[in-house]
């Protein structure tokens, strides 16, 4: 019985002793703190997703993004065929052509709006296109020129999200005033926009057009590039857009006070013609424009903050664990955990805070709050000020380093990767010396 608990007592004193096996608990405790970090990563995502759906729902009493297509001409034709008892039938098909010139320029008024803790990014844009037409020749056309109806030609401009219409849409083609109605006669280039029943067209005629477009929108405008040379001019005060689409702009000038930008683009450099039949060519990949983009997206930023949770809980657990080594004195799991409990609580403090002040503001707040509760923690587990006053000195380095990472965007992985190494290198430098199987038998 006296040898059963001496043999208790010296299993009981190895465990309390093995640094190895503290190394273990330590290294466990650690993948178990990454269970609430990811909870908090899943909190961050649930935060931007109801942000999303506030912004659509602003963005849906507003206008959603935009995509202009055109103008264009639309003429209806008939294609014949023999039923079952052998009469002639007749089907109506519709040809689509193109504008020889398509000439866009427009300014974007931003303005943001708010609800509850959200923000969206609205626009009203003022536009003016024109253009001129150049119809096909008859011997240029696959349909039947006597089956083709000229004088139920329609022009047609696509806008994706009516509701932003602003004002009455007045189109001038050649020479002649029409006023624009809800609706297209086909679905083949754009599902939705407004329409006008024009004069009777003639091949290989000339047609001038000019408009004037005011609609709203939220984050985004593109426009399809149906011009055999289309050119478009966009400005706004709007500091940071985001140009996205098949086509770059060929030459923009983007600063504090906002932003204008050129496009051109020829025909050759999309994948359909001036003229087909029905819905033939997907035109959608064409599109090209900008997003008015929020460079302080507080949940982008929380998100890539808490991807270095496990840095934070690798060096700050390194740090008690050598403090066990040099002042012999033990530090029990559970204080661990509340540790590891404290440096996590900074990641719901950022998000939370910034949602309501500006995000460096909330960032300098809670890596404050943090680093002086760990290191007050430190002063009454350890005893000692010195070690008290290092971690004060590296969690000071670790959240200031990160800060600095997320100011550089297109540095952050050079940066990160960099300050990962020189740490390793300090940690290998101050521990050459220390002989671990000495320690161990101890």
């Amino acid at each position: 019985m006296i040898n059963d608990e001496n043999i208790i007592e010296k299993t009981s004193n190895y465990f309390k002793k093995s640094v190895t096996l503290k190394i273990l608990t330590v290294g466990f405790l650690i993948l178990v703190m990454l269970i609430p970090a990811a909870m908090i990563q899943n909190l961050i995502q649930e935060r931007q997703s109801r942000r999303n759906s506030v912004v659509s729902e602003i963005s849906q009493k507003w206008g959603n993004k935009q995509t202009v297509t055109g103008p264009f001409i639309t003429i209806p034709f008939k294609t014949t065929f023999k039923d079952d008892k052998g009469k002639t039938q007749y089907n109506i098909n519709y040809l689509h052509i193109l504008p020889e010139t398509l000439n866009v320029t427009g300014n974007m008024k931003p303005e943001v709006r708010y609800r509850s803790l959200f923000e969206a990014v609205l626009y009203s844009a003022k536009l003016q296109i024109n253009g001129n037409f150049k119809l096909p020749q008859l011997n240029q056309l696959s349909a039947d020129q006597k089956y083709i109806l000229w004088d139920e030609a329609y022009l047609s401009l696509g806008i994706s999200d009516m509701r932003g219409i602003q004002d009455k849409i007045i189109i001038n083609f050649n020479g002649a005033n029409y006023s624009a109605n809800p609706g297209l006669k086909t679905s083949d280039l754009a599902e939705a926009g407004v329409s006008t029943l024009t004069m009777p067209l003639k091949a290989n005629g000339t047609y001038k057009f000019s408009l004037d477009l005011s609609i709203n929108g939220s984050e985004q405008i593109n426009f399809i590039p149906l011009g055999e040379s289309t050119a478009v001019k966009l400005g706004s005060t709007w500091p940071s857009p985001s140009f996205n689409g098949a086509y770059l702009p060929t030459s923009r000038d983007v600063g504090k006070n906002g932003f204008s930008a050129n496009w051109k683009i020829l025909h050759l450099n999309r994948n359909y013609p001036q003229s087909w039949e029905s819905a033939k060519y997907d035109i959608d990949p064409s599109a090209f424009g900008l997003q008015l983009i929020m460079t302080a997206d507080i949940y982008q930023k929380s998100t890539r903050l808490a991807k270095y949770a496990i840095m934070f809980l690798v060096f700050t657990f390194a740090a008690f664990f050598f403090s066990e080594i040099i002042n012999k004195q033990k530090i029990h799991p559970i204080q661990y955990i509340l540790i590891g409990m404290a440096i996590l609580l900074f990641y719901t403090l950022v998000l939370s805070l910034s949602e309501h002040i500006r995000f460096n503001f909330a960032y300098v707040l809670s890596a404050l709050a943090v680093t002086l509760i760990i290191s007050g923690y430190a002063r009454a587990v350890i005893s000692n000020s010195r070690f008290s006053l290092m971690i004060l000195v590296i969690l000071s380095i670790l959240y200031s380093y990160l800060f600095i990472i997320l100011q550089l965007e297109d540095y952050a992985l050079i940066m990160g990767s960099i300050g990962l190494l020189i740490i390793l290198s300090v940690v290998m430098y101050l521990t050459r010396k220390i002989n671990w199987y000495e320690i161990d038998t101890q």
